[in-house]
C-alpha cells in the first residue's frame, strides 16, 4: 500500500480510530491492532510476501533468546546463525541473479560456459530493512544493551511496524521497543505534529518529486539526444528528485508514527545543506549509514587502529552501503565514489568538522564560505547520483562524458530550467526549518511571521491538504524510489 494512494488514505483514518477509541483501554488491544495493520498494508501489494516476513520475524525472535545465553560460545552460535538468516534471506532474493551473472561472465573469460538457473522471483518490498531491524535487534542482545523480549506480539510490532515496515527509517530496538511495551495517551501536539509532517513528506513526494520524475525520465532516457547543460539539470533534477520521493516518505513516516504516540528516528536533516561530504552522511538516510557505522565500522576497528585501517574500513561500509541498495555495480561505483570523497577528510582529520551546528545556526542566511562549501558538496553528490540514478555502467560513464563534450543546441536547455520551479520553493521551506526538522513550527522573528496566525496556518494546510487530495486522485499512484531496495 503506497503513503500516496487513496488507500491509505482511507486505511490510515480507520486504524486511527479504532486504535484510540476502540482498542485504547488495553496496550496489548493496541499493540495487536497495531501487528494485523502492518500486516494488512504489507499484504496489500502481496500476501506471499507477508510469509517471509512473519518467518524472518520469528527466527530473530527465537536467536534472541540464546543470544542472551551467558555461554558466549553458545551466543555466537546463535548471532551468526541470525546473521546467516537474514543475509541468506537477501542473499537469495535480492542478490542471487547478480552473482550467478557474474561467476557466468567470469568463466566465459576462461572459455568456459555456464548457464545457471536464474530465479524469476519479486524481491520483496522493505526486504533489506526488515531485515536489518532484526540484526539490530539480535546485535543489541548480544551487546547486552537490550534483553530478549519474551512477548512476541511486541516484537513483531517494532520489526513490521506500518509506516517504517518498507522503506524505513532502520529502527533499533533499544529506541523502538521501549515505547511499544509502555502505554501510549494520546497527546494533540504530538499528533499536529505528526498531520504537519505528513502533509510536507507528501508534498515533498506529490509536488516535487513526482513532478520532477517527468523531466528526470525524459533527459535520461534519452541522454544521447541531449546537450551538457541539458544533461546537469537532469542530474540536479534527480538530486532533489531522489530527496523529495525518500525524505518525503520518511516525513510521512514520522507523521504517521506521531499520531499512534510513536516517536521514530530521524532519516534526514537537510543534507543539501552539508558543507563536505562526512556531514552530507550525517543527513542523509541518518538511519542506515548510523546503522553501518555502529554494526559494521565500530566492529571492524574504526578509526581506531591507524589511518591505514581507518581507509580500508571506510571503503568497506561505503561499498556494503552501495550494494546494500542493489545488485548492480552501479550502486558499487556509487558508493566507491563517495568513499573517495569522504576519504580526504579522514586522512586530514576534518571528517568530525561538522557534527553537531547547522549551517548559518544564528543567522538568516549563510556566508560565502559556507555557501562555497555547501555548493561544492552539492556538485560531488549530484556526479555521484548519475551512477545511482543510471544501472548500466557505461552509459553512466557516457552520460557523464557528455556533459563536458556535448555543446550542441545549448538553447534547448532553456525548456528544462522549469525544474526550479519545484526546487526552489523547497529549498527556501527547509532553510527556514533547518533546525528542527521534525516540527515545522514557524519562527516569529523572520519573515515567516505573518503565518504565525493560526487562522492563516490552519488555511494553509487544509488548502494544501485538499490540493494533495486532488493530485493523489489525478495522477497515477507513483512508486516511492527505495521501495526497490
Amino acid at each position: 500500500m503506497l503513503f500516496n494512494s487513496l488507500a491509505f488514505l482511507v486505511f490510515l483514518p480507520i486504524v486511527f480510530g479504532l486504535y484510540w477509541f476502540v482498542f485504547n483501554k488495553r496496550l496489548r488491544w493496541q499493540n495487536g491492532l497495531l501487528l494485523v495493520a502492518s500486516y494488512f498494508f504489507y499484504g496489500w501489494w502481496s500476501w506471499k510476501f507477508m510469509t517471509l516476513l512473519s518467518v524472518s520475524t520469528f527466527l530473530d525472535y527465537v536467536y534472541g533468546f540464546s543470544v542472551a545465553s551467558p555461554n558466549r560460545k553458545r551466543a555466537r552460535l546463535f548471532l551468526w546463525l541470525s546473521v546467516i538468516n537474514n543475509l541468506g534471506i537477501l542473499a537469495v532474493f535480492k542478490y542471487y541473479n547478480f552473482f550467478a551473472l557474474q561467476f557466468q561472465k567470469g568463466f566465459e573469460t576462461l572459455g568456459v560456459h555456464l548457464h545457471p538457473t536464474l530465479l524469476q522471483i519479486a524481491l520483496p518490498i522493505g526486504i533489506s530493512f526488515y531485515t536489518f531491524h532484526g540484526m539490530s535487534y539480535v546485535f543489541d542482545i548480544y551487546r547486552g544493551k537490550q534483553k530478549p523480549i519474551s512477548n512476541f506480539i511486541e516484537y513483531a510490532v517494532f520489526v513490521s511496524f506500518f509506516p517504517l515496515l518498507v522503506a524505513g527509517p532502520i529502527e533499533r530496538a533499544t529506541h523502538l521497543l521501549p515505547q511499544v511495551q509502555q502505554k501510549r495517551i494520546f497527546s494533540y501536539r504530538q499528533a499536529a505534529e505528526g498531520c504537519r509532517l505528513i502533509l510536507w513528506g507528501m508534498f515533498k513526494k506529490v509536488v516535487v518529486a513526482d513532478s520532477l520524475a517527468v523531466i528526470v525520465n525524459t533527459i535520461f532516457n534519452n541522454y544521447t539526444e541531449h546537450n551538457g547543460i541539458t544533461l546537469i539539470l537532469g542530474a540536479i533534477a534527480f538530486s532533489f528528485q531522489i530527496y523529495g520521493d525518500f525524505s518525503g516518505y520518511s516525513d510521512i513516516a514520522l507523521g504517521t508514527a506521531k499520531l499512534f504516540g510513536f516517536e521514530l528516528l530521524s532519516n534526514f536533516k537537510f543534507p543539501y545543506f552539508s558543507r563536505d561530504i562526512a556531514e552530507f552522511w550525517r543527513r542523509w538516510h541518518i538511519s542506515l549509514s548510523s546503522w553501518f557505522r555502529d554494526y559494521l565500522y565500530i566492529p571492524l576497528g574504526g578509526s581506531k587502529d591507524g589511518k591505514a585501517k581507518a581507509v580500508r574500513n571506510t571503503f568497506i561500509i561505503f561499498l556494503v552501503s552501495g550494494f546494500w541498495h542493489g545488485a548492480s555495480w552501479n550502486f558499487i561505483a556509487w558508493g566507491f565514489i563517495h568513499a573517495c570523497g569522504f576519504l580526504p577528510l579522514l586522512l586530514l582529520n576534518r571528517n568530525r568538522t561538522h557534527v553537531n551546528e547547522v549551517v548559518a545556526a544564528d543567522r538568516l542566511f549563510p556566508n560565502g564560505k559556507e555557501l562555497l562549501q555547501m555548493f561544492t558538496t552539492f556538485c560531488f553528490v549530484t556526479f555521484a547520483w548519475i551512477f545511482f540514478r543510471i544501472h548500466d555502467m557505461g552509459q553512466a560513464v557516457d552520460y557523464t562524458k557528455r556533459i563536458f563534450t556535448n555543446f550542441h543546441n545549448p538553447g534547448e536547455a532553456l525548456s528544462y530550467f522549469s525544474i526550479f520551479y519545484y526546487i526552489v520553493p523547497l529549498l527556501v521551506i527547509d532553510w527556514q526549518f533547518r533546525r528542527n526538522e521534525r516540527r515545522l513550527e514557524i519562527a516569529k522573528r523572520n519573515v515567516f511571521m505573518i503565518l504565525s496566525s493560526k487562522v492563516v496556518l490552519y488555511t494553509v494546510y487544509t488548502l494544501t491538504a485538499i490540493f494533495l487530495l486532488n493530485a493523489i486522485i489525478q495522477k497515477e499512484n507513483v512508486s516511492f524510489i527505495y521501495f526497490q531496495f
